[in-house]
């Protein structure tokens, strides 16, 4: 048997802490108190063992067994069923976890099944010990300590996680360049905000739900009192995550907002830069083109130019034998010539708008 804790009480002081679940049985049996019975990862055999000595639901026995229930609050017939989400916050890694607490609440037994030993209930045992006269009060008093505490125990949870959106926050606003990442971190709060939310969310209607019975079930007063003292504190709480999770939401969107607008920024600055070089790239054309024109005109004269050298250079040769030399019109001729080859080409060049 998994039995890690077991105490007996008579009249909100512990009398006995059986071994064993048999002891446990004979100990109420003689005194006539309440037991306490605190079980880790029970199998199928040793819930079905406690479920016949005390008469559990098999619906419920079989919550408790396969585990991975909501927080929820069932009665069947005299005995209450409770399953509680409490929650830690590992602010180094950003990371909310949460255990499973399954109780069942008799006339004269609160029994307890953990799943995972994160959760020690030794510390919540011993607060209310020290309040005897609160313990004297029966099962439902040790409910609504426990409630008590398992509450108390989100605050350092919100606290973290408040802390950590403060942080994206001065982030988000305290920098002149958005960093992409943020979003990443954001998300990864947002989820463990909504796992903590998804957690706590149904406590306060079952703790309303034991106040609607209370004077069905012949609940007592302080425990009524204690009872609308949790459900403070737990509204307190849900408003909080409620909150948590508006400011990580819009976050989210105005983080999404200002990468969008600097992308934007970026982007007009690649297309001003890209204009830049466009322009930049359309006046070296233009001075390529108008280089071109220029080198096209020089190259033109100097083909006009070059006719009548060859033809000066031809007839500036001394030969004796030359057929235009002792010609009345040779030089004439020669002088025509040039011109004639001069105009002609210039008319070409021009016709082909080189000149």
């Amino acid at each position: 048997m998994t039995t890690i804790d077991s105490r007996i009480y008579v009249d909100g002081h512990r009398t006995a802490s059986p071994p064993d679940l048999k002891d446990v049985a004979d100990d109420l049996e003689r005194s006539g108190g309440v037991a306490w019975i605190g079980l880790l990862d029970p199998s199928e055999d040793d819930l079905e063992t406690v479920a016949a000595r005390f008469g559990l639901h098999p619906l419920a026995v079989e919550d408790a067994h396969k585990g991975h229930q909501r927080a929820k609050l069932e009665r069947y017939g005299e005995t209450v069923f409770v399953v509680i989400r409490p929650a830690w916050y590992d602010d180094r890694a950003e990371r909310v976890d949460i255990g499973e607490v399954h109780l069942f609440v008799g006339p004269r037994f609160v029994i307890t099944v953990r799943h995972g030993d994160r959760l020690d209930l030794t510390a919540a045992r011993d607060a209310l010990e020290a309040e005897p006269e609160f313990l004297g009060r029966g099962p439902e008093a040790m409910l609504t300590a426990f409630l008590d505490a398992i509450v108390d125990g989100y605050a350092p949870v919100v606290a973290g996680l408040v802390n950590d959106i403060d942080e994206v926050e001065d982030s988000l606003f305290g920098r002149g360049n958005v960093d992409p990442a943020l979003s990443k971190r954001i998300y990864n709060l947002l989820s463990q905000v909504i796992a903590l939310q998804r957690a706590i969310g149904p406590l306060p209607d079952m703790v309303q739900g034991l106040l609607r019975g209370a004077d069905r079930y012949g609940t007592g007063d302080e425990v009524q009192n204690r009872l609308r003292n949790v459900l403070d504190h737990t509204l307190r709480v849900t408003e909080r995550i409620d909150g948590s999770r508006s400011l990580l939401e819009n976050a989210l969107t105005v983080h999404s907002t200002l990468v969008s607008l600097e992308q934007n920024d970026a982007m007009r600055r690649m297309s001003s830069a890209s204009l830049a070089q466009g322009e930049e790239s359309r006046r070296l054309a233009e001075e390529t083109i108008d280089q071109g024109e220029q080198v096209k005109k020089i190259s033109s004269w100097a083909a006009i130019l070059f006719t009548p050298t060859l033809i000066a250079g031809i007839y500036g040769m001394n030969f004796d034998h030359m057929p235009e030399l002792h010609w009345t019109w040779g030089y004439p001729f020669a002088l025509t010539l040039m011109v004639g080859f001069g105009v002609g080409l210039w008319g070409v060049f021009k016709w082909r708008r080189w000149l």
